[in-house]
């Protein structure tokens, strides 16, 4: 089975984008750095490695420390697709992304998009 072109997609290339959402709403890139360090487990240095390197999302979410358990009670639809239904792991891992950067654009408190 082919590969869907996301998974190979470099996470620095999409990364700009994340932080050019949030920012045109009023939110800020260290809001952006705090959903992904909660998301995955990265730090300061973990990202910016991982963008400098320009590793694909595949390798990313792989890599990442520690994928937060409360990813479970992300919910709802982003890209047409409910995130909790999605079948394939990695994919599901990318949409939660989304989904969490979609709501810090939208205006959701951090407190409330880290599901606390």
């Amino acid at each position: 089975m082919e590969k869907h072109r996301i998974f190979t997609t470099s996470f620095a290339s999409v990364y700009p984008h994340y932080i050019h959402k949030a920012v045109k709403k009023g939110r800020t890139k260290e809001e952006v750095h705090s959903i992904i360090f909660w998301l995955t487990g990265y730090d300061e240095k973990g990202l910016s490695d991982q963008i400098e390197t320009k590793k694909d999302f595949e390798t990313f979410f792989a890599e990442a420390p520690k994928m937060n358990p409360n990813v479970t009670k992300i919910t709802g639809v982003i890209c047409g697709y409910r995130v909790e239904e999605i079948e394939n792991p990695l994919m599901q891992k990318i949409r939660y992304l989304d989904k969490l950067v979609d709501e810090l654009a939208k205006g959701k408190s951090l407190e409330k998009i880290f599901r606390s």
